[in-house]
């Protein structure tokens, strides 16, 4: 039975790893901070279904442990502090549009809280009632931080794209 257990935890891993890490991304915004979000995600979700057996919905429970280890970790203070280290010899290539790189810097401007309902509203595609339930918030405060955070998107967006 653990045989089987672990075999559709290495699945599961090896196959939404990716998608996992796109979601981490826009919650964050840098790609290295994504990288150890997702790390700390898949460690609590192997060592979740191993201690509880198996998992009804393991993306369920990957995507809410995601955006609860996100938002613990803004919630430290350390958190704020900005590591400044050797500047790179040349500069990375990147395929990002200008558009694309105002969107992600506006999202990073919003509360953690307001960035978590974006990304799982319109880039997972949850309904409101899936959100709420995922982040323990009542459906009202889904719709509240949501058009909060559409407004605060919107008014960036203005300002950058003038």
């Amino acid at each position: 039975m653990r045989t089987a257990d672990d075999a559709a935890l290495h699945a599961f891993v090896e196959g939404r790893r990716t998608a996992l890490f796109r979601s981490a991304f826009l919650l964050c915004g840098d790609r290295h901070e994504a990288e150890d979000l997702v790390q700390s995600t898949l460690v609590k979700v192997v060592l979740g279904g191993r201690r509880h057996g198996r998992l009804d919905n393991i993306e369920a429970y990957a995507r809410k442990t995601l955006v609860n280890t996100f938002i613990a970790a803004r919630r430290r203070f350390w958190r704020r502090e900005q590591a400044y280290g050797e500047l790179p010899d040349r500069a990375v290539d990147s395929p990002d549009t200008d558009t694309g790189l105002a969107v992600r810097a506006a999202l990073a401007r919003l509360t953690a809280q307001q960035r978590a309902v974006l990304v799982l509203r319109y880039w997972e595609d949850l309904s409101v009632e899936a959100t709420a339930e995922m982040l323990g918030m009542r459906e009202n405060t889904v719709k509240s931080h949501t058009a909060r955070g559409l407004a605060a998107l919107r008014a960036e967006m203005a300002e950058e794209l003038v």
